[in-house]
């Protein structure tokens, strides 16, 4: 690791936990223990940089209070003018989700780049070292500013709006939803997330109204529908769907097919169309976590949720 001379540019790594830093445990099971500077150590870089740690967990456990901690650490890092860009480590369960919930709010055209790995550090083909070694290069690039946020994966570097992850082991690991990098939208200003409750509910042929009514009456602040194909629903949980939107709730629906748009093109009870004429919003090109993410930011900014989904 290259610590910056006095005045020099360098590049901040934020280690949150994930792959790239867990080791095998007697029992065989991958836990996070490095630390960001193990991390960069590790990698060999050549790039000034200097490192922070912000959580060590599993991605599957990462809160909405651990996002607003990396979005506030994010803005308050790039106050700094000698930072020419940020690396985050990050597990690759929901790179997605954490990439756009960074985005939606970033307004500095430095590089803000997430990494991972597949394999964990001490196996023999380990491919975290690469990774983050290749994302450094880029974050000191002062040509790749104005990116907005990115992932670097397995050689491959993606926007964050429309990405999810593809493959649960190869270490091309993520795709974007659409066959190009999509425009993003105005940045908006951060605020808390974890203060709202959005859930995720997932339709499937024939499903009931129960876990929309369930929803309903827990008071959440939102709901997002992993649906069928293009926007669909059973008819019974587009009728309860409905409910919900007449409720003032906001409904967004996405789709549980890997790519294409989310157009709401269907009539019946539950097709996309019937649905969005009773105020239910599409996803876009975004899937069931990132419309999640953007929902969460609508609803904690004030701002129209469709501004973020399309």
């Amino acid at each position: 690791m290259t610590l910056p001379q006095p005045g020099e540019p360098f590049v901040l790594v934020i280690a949150t936990g994930g792959t790239i830093a867990c080791t095998t445990d007697s029992s065989g099971a991958r836990v996070p223990t490095l630390s960001a500077e193990e991390l960069v150590t590790s990698c060999d870089a050549s790039e000034p940089t200097r490192v922070y740690d912000s959580v060590l967990l599993d991605s599957s456990s990462m809160g909405l209070g651990d996002v607003d901690t990396l979005i506030a650490l994010v803005s308050l890092a790039l106050d700094d003018a000698l930072i020419s860009g940020i690396v985050i480590t990050h597990g690759t369960d929901s790179m997605a989700e954490t990439a756009l919930a960074l985005d939606l709010v970033q307004r500095d055209p430095r590089p803000v780049i997430l990494t991972g790995a597949q394999l964990p550090a001490d196996h023999p083909h380990a491919d975290g070292p690469a990774n983050l070694r290749r994302a450094i290069e880029m974050a000191a690039d002062p040509l790749a500013r104005g990116r907005g946020v990115t992932v670097h994966f397995g050689g491959d570097s993606l926007a964050a709006r429309g990405l999810y992850k593809h493959d649960t082991d190869n270490r091309r690991a993520f795709a974007l939803t659409a066959p190009m990098t999509l425009p993003r939208p105005a940045a908006v200003d951060p605020a808390p997330l974890a203060r709202f409750n959005v859930p995720i509910l997932r339709a499937w042929p024939g499903a009931g109204p129960e876990l929309v009514d369930f929803t309903i009456d827990s008071g959440v602040d939102g709901i997002v529908v992993e649906a069928l194909g293009s926007g669909n629903v059973s008819e019974e949980m587009g009728r309860a769907l409905v409910r919900a939107a007449e409720a003032d709730i906001p409904v967004v629906i996405s789709t549980s097919v890997p790519s294409g748009e989310v157009s709401l093109a269907y009539g019946g009870g539950g097709g996309g169309a019937t649905l969005a004429q009773h105020g239910v919003l599409s996803a876009g090109w975004l899937r069931a976590g990132q419309a999640r993410m953007a929902l969460l930011t609508a609803l904690a900014t004030g701002t129209d949720p469709r501004a973020l989904l399309d």
